[in-house]
């Protein structure tokens, strides 16, 4: 598995770069995506320079380069940060906080709370689930019932075969708690218990292996929509809303909404019966 380094998030973030008609068509390029040379000429900066930040020497660029390279490799801003994070360290005291236990932030449980039989989840670092309510669990997967070091949203995602029969789009699902935990990663570089999680994900799932070195980062597990068979409950589309803190980035709040729809209402009600039965 790739290193979460700038120069290995830069290397694949450029070839994963169209070219703009430039220069060497497309379809007559030895690589794909952007060579070093028309990076560095368009953010303003000599070769030997970005070739340097790529080789991974100790450089530490500043603000006007970085925004100038997130433009240049089309960065969205999930991406944006994460290249902040591994340029820079910028987490600060987040990086100093280790592999200890975590604490659940009261202000978040009680928001959890305050959903009521609203489906809502709450992550800490590398995706761990820290608490979950009764409709969730329900709906998902009694988290509460795993053992310790299994409770994780990516993990369960990738490795059970009850979320990949129950998610319509797994795929999509996967792909964005991979990259949620790539941008954990990049604030904690040196935690053993992620280092851990990543070997073995990347022993039992070739399709996290796939969506790793593509180097895709995510601040949410998918954009809008996701839709959910529920073998009782029957088919539930739900509106997804990722809440956190400014005092603390490493916990998030998954709430899911049914749509309107009267199919998925009809479902979420059912769903909130088996939850108090």
């Amino acid at each position: 598995m790739k290193a979460v380094t700038l120069g290995e998030f830069l290397r694949t973030r450029r070839a994963s770069v169209v070219p703009d008609g430039e220069g060497v068509p497309a379809a007559r390029r030895r690589v794909p995506g952007l060579r070093r040379e028309e990076v560095a000429q368009r953010v303003g900066m000599s070769v030997d320079y970005y070739t340097r930040l790529e080789q991974g020497r100790k450089i530490a660029p500043s603000e006007s380069v970085l925004n100038a390279l997130a433009d240049v490799l089309q960065l969205d801003p999930p991406a944006r940060e994460h290249m902040w994070d591994l340029a820079w360290g910028r987490s600060g005291s987040a990086r100093q906080s280790g592999s200890g236990a975590q604490h659940v932030r009261p202000g978040m449980l009680r928001l959890m709370e305050s959903f009521g039989t609203v489906p809502a989840v709450l992550t800490g670092r590398r995706m761990d689930v820290l608490a979950a309510n009764r409709t969730a669990r329900v709906l998902l997967t009694d988290f509460y019932a795993l053992p310790a070091r299994e409770r994780n949203a990516v993990r369960w995602a990738l490795l059970s075969e009850e979320a990949r029969r129950t998610h319509e789009d797994w795929e999509t699902t996967v792909t964005g708690l991979v990259g949620m935990l790539r941008m954990d990663v990049g604030r904690h570089p040196d935690d053993p218990r992620t280092a851990e999680l990543l070997r073995e994900l990347s022993e039992k799932s070739a399709i996290f292996t796939r969506i790793w070195e593509n180097c895709h980062v995510a601040t949410s597990v998918v954009r809008e929509r996701k839709a959910i068979r529920h073998p009782v409950a029957g088919r539930i589309c739900l509106e997804v809303e990722v809440v956190t803190s400014p005092e603390d980035r490493d916990q998030f709040l998954h709430v899911l909404f049914p749509a309107a729809d009267p199919a998925s209402q009809e479902a979420m009600r059912r769903l909130e019966e088996l939850a108090d039965g």
